[in-house]
């Protein structure tokens, strides 16, 4: 207790001290301030008209800073109860919702079967049985080569075959009577097999006289004449100029139109979504668009995914099939591809435009029931043709989508019933007035 004691009285000493001390400073102080207080008891009504004509400028320049800095901090530092009157706004409802991810990429259409006709002998060509942009099928004849010399090879051929068969069968009667031995039997055996073989052998070289189409599909230009030279294995495109003619490329190309594929490739980041959803089984689902955005969009499925990632452009290439029973679309054309990758369960949507964006990130105002608005951060997880999927925000909340650019954290607001009234009559006369391949492309996509 004693040392406890002696403690106290030594601090007691030191408050005292203390005390002292400041008494002293304050006294210098006022003695320093007293003579600039005296000066100010001489100051009147000319001295200081005298002082404001001297530094007019001055003085209106410091009066102009402090108003701009006042009403800057008001203006990005408002008060949360500052008064004024209910800012007209329009809300929305959030609720939970199955969202489409979809992954938009540009692509190219490509035939799903494609066959440059070429010769398979060196022969003339008799005839043209095709127009340039025939609809043809497979098996269709579509040119007929000069065939006088492989079908009298052919005529020959078979004759000699059906003699020595024959010569093979009489040779069996024979043997059986004992006149000839079972040797003579066997070689009459493999003479007629032989025989048999050349003229089928002859009968191949005569069917390649008759060229056929191998699958269904448009034909392309006709690139020969008949009485044109065609080689086998060499390229026959007819060019014509001002004074020859030249031969290049194949005879025709055929190609098929229905159903065509596009191909597109998909980034890699977007891979094990692909993936997971290509093993459940369902086919994913595409859209595409050629040309202007507005026209027809054709679905079709995705048929494959590569098998490897090109480290080139750190992308994997999809190929989808698509109808095109109007031959509208035709291979190298420009396309635009919708890919509905899977769906993010529950998610809370809200219009993109009611997202707040600052230098302290991405906020939305959300009302109470008292109509007062209040800043809630979030975060960004998807955006797609105008909606964003968010997350921060609870399910019910009501979320300010326009009238938020005069809105202050705490401000009081209205709800704009007519804007309101006119939006739900849009929507009830919508599906009378709207464009029916857009109102199935939007319903496809939910």
């Amino acid at each position: 207790m004693s040392k406890i004691e002696s403690s106290l009285d030594q601090l007691v000493a030191k408050l005292g001290q203390l005390k002292n001390v400041g008494k002293a400073r304050m006294c210098a102080l006022w003695q320093k301030l007293s003579p600039i207080t005296d000066k100010l008891k001489l100051l009147d009504f000319a001295t200081v008209k005298s002082f404001a004509i001297r530094y007019k400028w001055r003085i209106l320049i410091v009066i102009i800073i402090l108003y701009a800095g006042s009403k800057a901090y008001d203006y990005f530092f408002p008060p949360a109860d500052k008064a004024g009157g209910p800012v007209t706004v329009t809300t929305i409802v959030v609720e939970k919702k199955d969202v489409p991810l979809i992954i938009e990429a540009t692509g190219t259409i490509v035939s799903n079967s494609i066959v440059d006709i070429r010769p398979m002998v060196t022969n003339t060509v008799a005839k043209i049985n095709i127009k340039d942009g025939q609809e043809v099928k497979a098996g269709d004849l579509l040119f007929t080569l000069d065939d006088r010399n492989d079908k009298a090879n052919y005529e020959k051929l078979k004759a000699l075959a059906d003699d020595a068969q024959k010569q093979y069968l009489r040779a069996k009667e024979l043997v059986e009577k004992n006149f000839i031995s079972k040797a003579g039997l066997e070689t009459s055996l493999a003479n007629a097999k032989s025989a048999q073989a050349a003229a089928k052998a002859a009968e191949v070289q005569l069917s390649f006289d008759y060229i056929r189409s191998p699958i269904d599909g448009r034909a392309g230009i006709v690139n020969v004449f008949p009485g044109s030279l065609v080689q086998a294995s060499n390229v026959v495109t007819t060019a014509t100029s001002s004074t020859a003619t030249s031969s290049v490329g194949s005879m025709v190309t055929i190609t098929q139109l229905n159903p065509i594929n596009v191909q597109f490739v998909i980034p890699e980041k977007d891979i094990p979504t692909l993936l997971e959803n290509q093993l459940d089984g369902e086919p994913l689902k595409v859209q595409v668009t050629v040309g202007d955005s507005s026209k027809k969009a054709y679905e079709g499925t995705v048929l494959v995914i590569d098998n490897q990632v090109d480290p080139s452009i750190a992308a994997v290439r999809v190929k989808a099939q698509i109808q095109n029973n109007a031959m509208t679309l035709l291979p190298g054309q420009f396309a635009r591809v919708s890919l509905v990758a899977s769906d993010l369960k529950d998610a809370l949507s809200v219009p993109s435009q009611a997202v707040v964006i600052n230098p302290r990130g991405k906020f939305v105002f959300t009302l109470d029931k008292d109509g007062k608005a209040s800043m809630v951060p979030i975060k960004v997880v998807y955006e797609y043709l105008g909606n964003s999927v968010i997350t921060g925000i609870q399910a019910g909340d009501k979320v300010v989508v326009e009238g938020k650019q005069n809105l202050r954290p705490g401000g009081k607001t209205r709800e704009a019933k007519s804007n309101t009234k006119a939006e739900a009559k849009t929507e009830k006369n919508a599906p009378a007035t709207a464009n029916p391949t857009t109102a199935k492309s939007t319903t496809d996509k939910k």
